[in-house]
């Protein structure tokens, strides 16, 4: 068959925000698709949020229970959802126990019953929940495998005959996928895990098989909340990026000393960090960053992970920078990214659609530190790797992005970064602390500029109530970067 002649897939939208995306645009219709897991995992939740999202007067869609809990008490908790319609029920979506048939009657009897259904409804959505139950009763009698592969391929054919998508829903173990007919069957195959790690529990998603279509490899973060389940891509904003610069304009990161050291500023789109310890006034210097831009008519985005919005906003205002107006004028978005088990994926999602909605030019991460603490320890493995996919996916959309780190050493020892990702950064601004003349004072170089030349002084600086004040430079002193210079 050639190319002008191929047979086009129509697709079906799940209603999951962001798993058409996973499967490479949606589930292919009339296809015949398992949806497996643990117990908990939310599987029922899934295939229930997939029926609401399809099932329509003209095409109903049939859920047949087997052995599990009641039908009244599965619509009592999943009735929770947003996603969940009381008006689809009977009208759209139909309900039937095949328990009886499955305590009383072999395969073939339970067969017919579905087939007698599906002749009534003439549904285009058919889920099986669990359908483990019916692999139970059959492995528990002679000659079990070659029963349950008959019966699956006879339950699979029939359905796609009918132009139905059909859904198993099936708690199983990995273990358990060798040698499987129902696994052989089967055109999709989503799998739902949950780990526990500690304290912290993540769930992830992996489309493991899906004919027809070519779905994004690998685990994606998941999160069952209020509206149902929400799938975080762990290639979210990675895809079509493009890290080209479209102009050569630079921006001023707020302070007018500094944007003489950086030759103009700061090229649009890069990526910026800013490392110091404690105290340095990274936050200071971050805030009048995203200050400048909203002074310009720019928008932008400030992720937070260790202070409250209240407390940081009141600081930055306390500098006179006014960000609770811009914020009730909807110029600038401050995010508060520290639930329980975050995952990367979930946070760059939260900043990208402020990005988004707000047109914003600007972004800070404050802090690199706060960041690693908020994910759940499954994610701390990978965080350079996952640190590496949110800027670069924040840069690809040609935001600027200023991150700031918090650097832990001595006076006479200098790490840019604990976690060594100053590679990721275009630009890099160093803070630290020098002892002279019996005093603590701060000093502040560029270490770091991709796109050109640099100002190489070593400038000391205050913190004032309109927020870093540049000093002269430093000349009259030899080792400053050491901690501990001596008068030349």
């Amino acid at each position: 068959m050639n190319k002008t002649t191929r047979v086009l897939l129509n697709k079906l939208p799940t209603g999951v925000p962001d798993l058409d995306m996973v499967l490479g645009g949606g589930l292919p219709e009339y296809s015949f698709n398992i949806i497996a897991g643990t117990p908990g995992t939310g599987k029922t939740t899934l295939a229930h949020q997939i029926m609401f999202a399809n099932a329509t007067k003209e095409r109903p869609a049939l859920y047949f229970t087997v052995l599990g809990e009641p039908t009244m008490k599965m619509l009592r908790y999943q009735q929770q959802f947003s996603f969940f319609n009381s008006e689809k029920i009977e009208s759209c979506v139909k309900f039937i126990n095949l328990s009886d048939a499955v305590l009383e009657a072999d395969l073939g009897a339970v067969l017919d019953r579905i087939k007698e259904e599906v002749v009534k409804a003439s549904p285009s959505i058919v889920m099986v929940d669990s359908f483990r139950t019916l692999i139970r009763k059959v492995q528990s009698q002679p000659a079990s495998e070659m029963e349950l592969q008959g019966f699956v391929q006879r339950l699979a054919l029939y359905l796609t005959s009918w132009q139905a998508t059909t859904f198993l829903i099936g708690e199983y173990s990995e273990t358990e996928i060798r040698d499987n007919p129902v696994f052989t069957v089967a055109d999709g195959l989503l799998w739902l895990y949950q780990s526990t790690e500690g304290n912290s529990v993540v769930r992830k998603l992996q489309v493991t098989k899906l004919r027809g279509q070519e779905p994004i490899p690998g685990l994606h973060t998941f999160r069952i909340t209020s509206d149902g389940i929400q799938v975080f891509p762990r290639t979210y904003g990675l895809i079509g990026t493009d890290r080209s610069r479209s102009s050569e304009r630079r921006l001023s990161i707020g302070v007018p000393e500094l944007d003489k050291m950086l030759y103009g500023g700061i090229p649009t789109g890069d990526s910026v960090l800013v490392a110091g310890p404690s105290g340095s006034g990274k936050s200071a210097l971050a805030t009048q960053f995203i200050a400048d831009g909203l002074r310009n008519g720019e928008s932008g985005v400030i992720a937070i992970f260790e202070e409250r919005p209240g407390t940081y906003i009141d600081r930055a205002d306390s500098f006179g920078l006014g960000l609770s107006d811009m914020i009730k004028k909807g110029r600038l978005k401050v995010l508060y990214l520290r639930p329980l088990d975050l995952s990367v994926d979930e946070a760059l999602r939260e900043v990208l659609d402020a990005v988004k909605i707000l047109g914003a030019q600007r972004v800070v991460i404050d802090s690199v530190n706060g960041f690693e603490l908020a994910l759940a320890p499954a994610f701390r493995q990978d965080f350079r790797e996952s640190l590496y996919r949110m800027v670069v996916a924040l840069t690809g959309t040609g935001v600027t992005v200023l991150t700031t780190v918090e650097t832990i050493s001595s006076f006479t020892d200098l790490h840019i970064s604990s976690h060594a990702i100053s590679f990721l950064t275009d630009d890099i601004l160093l803070q630290r602390y020098v002892e002279i003349d019996g005093q603590l004072r701060r000093i502040i170089l560029v270490v770091k500029m991709r796109g050109g030349n640099h100002n190489k002084d070593i400038r000391e600086y205050e913190i004032t109530s309109t927020g870093l004040v540049l000093g002269a430079r430093l000349q009259d002193y030899a080792e400053l970067i050491t901690g501990l210079p001596h008068r030349q």
